[in-house]
Order: C-alpha cells, then sequence, then structure tokens
C-alpha cells in the first residue's frame, strides 16, 4: 500500500478478527454481525525492515531470579487478594466495569496508599481535567505524598512521558479515550483501542511498569471494543454490582500471575470504597425473621466460603403459562430443580409462578446451592418458615438425590462461626463433619439427608 493511501478494514467487535470485506458472521469466532468497517491507512516512514535493538537478546531461564520483593503490595487488602498478592512490575493490567461503578475511585484510593509507601505514581486521565481528579483525591482524603497527573490523549505524548518520567505504575483513565495520530479512526474504535493497547504492552514490558488500564464496558457486559484485548493484557478484573447499591464486588476473570477464583468485596460511602472483611456478614445483614421461602446457603469464591440468602416466591399463576424468574443465579437450573420437585415429590408447580433471588446481588453459579434453592421454594410454596439457624448445602441431581459437595468443612465451619447450628448436607459428607462444635461449645445439628425428598421431610416435621 502506498504511502498515505487508505482503504476500509472491517473488524469483529468480539475477537478482533480483521478482513478485507464484510462477513455476515466472523469466520474466527462464529458471531453474527459483529465486523464494523473502519478507515486506516499506512503508516508513514521509508518501509524498510525494522533495525534489531541490542536489548533484543535471549536470556538464559537459569539466570532469571525471583525475590518476594518483586510483588508490590498496593495497600488494600481486597485488591491485593485478587491480584493474587500485589502488583506485579511490568504487568499490564485491565479493570472493567460498568460506569459509576468505582473503578476510578479504586485506582486513586490504590495511588494514595502507594503514593504514601513512596511509590512513583503517574494518573494519566483522558476524561477528567486535573482540577476534577483533585476533587476526587480530596474527597478521599489528604495525600501525605504527591503522584504526578497528566490530562492527555495522544498516545505519542503519554509514551515519551513514561519513558522521560520511568514511573513504577501508571493508570490509563480510560483506553477508549486513547489515540494513535497514525490510526485515521476515531478514539474508541477497535483499531484504536487494539494499537493503544499494544503500545502500552510494550512500554510495560520493556520498562518494567505496571499500568492499569481503565476499560468501559457494553450492554453485554464485556470491555468495550475487541475481545482481543483482554487476551493482550496479562490481567483482566470486573466491577460487579448494582451502581445504586452499596456494596461492591471485584472479580479476576484472568490473571496470569495469581488465582481466578478470588473476589474482593467492597462497600461504597462517601469517603470511597471500603474494604469489606467478613462478606457473610454483610451479606447477611437485614435477614428476615420467621419468613416462609428464606433458606441461607453457602458457596466458594476462592478460598472463601461466604454465605448466601436464598430467597424463594411461589404463588398461583393468573396467566396460561406460569412465570419463573430468577435474580443472581442461572434460570434453566431454577427450571431443572423444580422438574425435579415435580417428578420426584409429586409437588403440583406446574400452575405456580416462581420467583428466586440471590440476596446482596451476588451471581452464584456453583451447584452447590441446589438444595438451598429446592428447600426455599418448597418452604414458600407450603408457607412453611425454615428455622433462621439453618443452613442447607449440596448439589440436586436428576433423581432427587443430594451429591457431595468441595470444602464442605469450610462451608460449615462459616455457618456455625456466624452462629448456625442446623446444618442440611449430603449424606455422604457426614463424616467429614463428625466432633463439630460451636465457637461456645455446644452442639451443632447436622441434618444428613440423601435425597430432596428427606430434605423435605425435614421441613414437613417441623410444620408438624
Amino acid at each position: 500500500m502506498a504511502k498515505g493511501k487508505t482503504k476500509s478494514v472491517f473488524f469483529c467487535k468480539e475477537c478482533g478478527y480483521e478482513s478485507a470485506k464484510w462477513m455476515g458472521q466472523c469466520p474466527a469466532c462464529h458471531a453474527w454481525n459483529s465486523m464494523t468497517e473502519e478507515v486506516v491507512h499506512a503508516k508513514s516512514g521509508s518501509g524498510g525492515k525494522k533495525i534489531l535493538s541490542e536489548s533484543a537478546a535471549p536470556t538464559l531461564l537459569s539466570e532469571i531470579s525471583l525475590t518476594e520483593q518483586d510483588r508490590i503490595a498496593c495497600g488494600i487488602g481486597e485488591l491485593d487478594r485478587v491480584l493474587g498478592g500485589g502488583i506485579v512490575p511490568g504487568s499490564l493490567i485491565l479493570v472493567g466495569g460498568d460506569p459509576g461503578i468505582g473503578k476510578s475511585t479504586l485506582l486513586l484510593q490504590m495511588c494514595r496508599s502507594l503514593a504514601k509507601k513512596g511509590h512513583q505514581i503517574l494518573y494519566i486521565s483522558g476524561e477528567e481535567s486535573l482540577k476534577q481528579i483533585k476533587m476526587r483525591a480530596d474527597r478521599l482524603g489528604s495525600f501525605e505524598q504527591d503522584m504526578l497527573l497528566l490530562c492527555e490523549t495522544n498516545l505519542t505524548d503519554i509514551e515519551r512521558v513514561i519513558r522521560d518520567r520511568k514511573p513504577e505504575v501508571v493508570i490509563i483513565d480510560s483506553i477508549q479515550t486513547m489515540y494513535d495520530e497514525e490510526v485515521s479512526s476515531a478514539p474508541g474504535s477497535v483499531s484504536q483501542v487494539r494499537e493503544a493497547t499494544a503500545v502500552l504492552l510494550q512500554l510495560s514490558k520493556t520498562l518494567g511498569i505496571a499500568i492499569f488500564i481503565v476499560g468501559h464496558v457494553t450492554k453485554e457486559g464485556t470491555v468495550a471494543g475487541p475481545r482481543v484485548l483482554e487476551h493482550m493484557v496479562d490481567t483482566v478484573l470486573y466491577f460487579e454490582g448494582d451502581r445504586h447499591a452499596s456494596y461492591r464486588i471485584l472479580r479476576g476473570v484472568k490473571n496470569r500471575f495469581g488465582s481466578t477464583n478470588e473476589i474482593g468485596v467492597f462497600e461504597m460511602r462517601e469517603e470511597g470504597l471500603i474494604e469489606v472483611e467478613n462478606p457473610s456478614e454483610y451479606m447477611l445483614d437485614g435477614r428476615p425473621e420467621n419468613a416462609s421461602g428464606t433458606v441461607t446457603a453457602c458457596t466458594i469464591e476462592g478460598t472463601r466460603p461466604i454465605l448466601i440468602e436464598i430467597q424463594a416466591l411461589v404463588c398461583q399463576t393468573n396467566f396460561g403459562i406460569p412465570r419463573r424468574q430468577v435474580s443472581g443465579a442461572d434460570l434453566n437450573r431454577l427450571n431443572l430443580l423444580m422438574a425435579v420437585l415435580e417428578k420426584r415429590l409429586g409437588l403440583s408447580l406446574g400452575n405456580c409462578d416462581a420467583y428466586v433471588n440471590m440476596a446482596g446481588g451476588m451471581r452464584i453459579v456453583e451447584p452447590a446451592v441446589d438444595l438451598g434453592i429446592a428447600m426455599a421454594i418448597v418452604s414458600s410454596f407450603m408457607n412453611q418458615p425454615l428455622d433462621d439457624k439453618l443452613i442447607a448445602v449440596g448439589e440436586v441431581g436428576l433423581s432427587g438425590e443430594v451429591r457431595a459437595v468441595s470444602m464442605i468443612e469450610q462451608r460449615v465451619g462459616e455457618a456455625v462461626k456466624m452462629g448456625f447450628t442446623i446444618c442440611v448436607v449430603p449424606k455422604v459428607s457426614l463424616e467429614r463433619l463428625k466432633g463439630l462444635k460451636t465457637p461456645k461449645g455446644g452442639e451443632v445439628e447436622i441434618v444428613a439427608v440423601e435425597s430432596v425428598r428427606d430434605a423435605i421431610q425435614y421441613i414437613k416435621k417441623k410444620k408438624a
């Protein structure tokens, strides 16, 4: 392509696949109607081969040494947990979430903590002015040590400042506002986002700088721009939760330097995001007493057991087709459990509306809450409240059997620590829970069930 000549290129919004012509379906990720047209032109230059830099030389694996100081503790325990123990120098970290969820607030709090420890921080904003950042920083508290601020969207100028200053940590807020002059498309487009990320990736790896990238999220819940952006970075963090609620959940979706199962729980207050050290107590706050259709279950997020309240409402339908709705769990799983209750227990749920909610707004995907959902549905259907100190853990199969779940000791132990004294668990896990005591030395009632029928018989016995 001649110098300065432009052409149209089609990019897939999902995977970043490039094509010279439009196609209804992307041949790489098979997504429909995901190809977008962008006008690009050749980069200026002689077109000759690039000269290999002197530093581009291989290194023996045995010559590379690691120390405990290679990670930088950011001073926020929940964030360090999700990152796998701290910030790895030379890593590229993507932070995504809905607008107003608290991404910039969390990163500014992290900058405050790192600056206090003497680390050099560069905060680059393409959306806010210097005064706006200063106002938000004052709301979070005074900064004992200064950090560098830059309001710029030109990628060439940003690269020059980073190479001159060589900070330890850089914040890019946000990647959709950055643009490269040699790419003719508008900022936020597929090619601009990909080019900006490629430049930041090179800076991160060559200079050993940890770079945090803030990414906007689309209606589907994915980072705006190509999905290839997630493959280019080392770590992907997502902020979850309702922006109108006070809690926030930080989840690691991808992490080359740690576990992807850990979560961090925060509470949004006027002074910023506050760490929630005991998520179980926070999730159960405000739980109703002596109400039918409520059961407490336990889910595992990484290595942390979290108690969550399951709420169910079952009532006669006013329409020909019953309505089934679930918040925080899989709708197909709800339909499966209701079919098991109808087939194995003979409950007449076919003409009932069913609504299930995971209180607190968390989304649970593991099957360990199946037994809790089933018991909540039956409790609401029979209008029979369960004991406030009861917790149910177990997976329900299609035959109605209650199967074992992983880490049963940690789940029940967390429940006992929170004051629960009745634990409905799979019978196959009974041997692992013998001799369990409450913190005050009292006995814990372990109700071992082989099938969901046994659990329902327990409810009926309590009713009698």
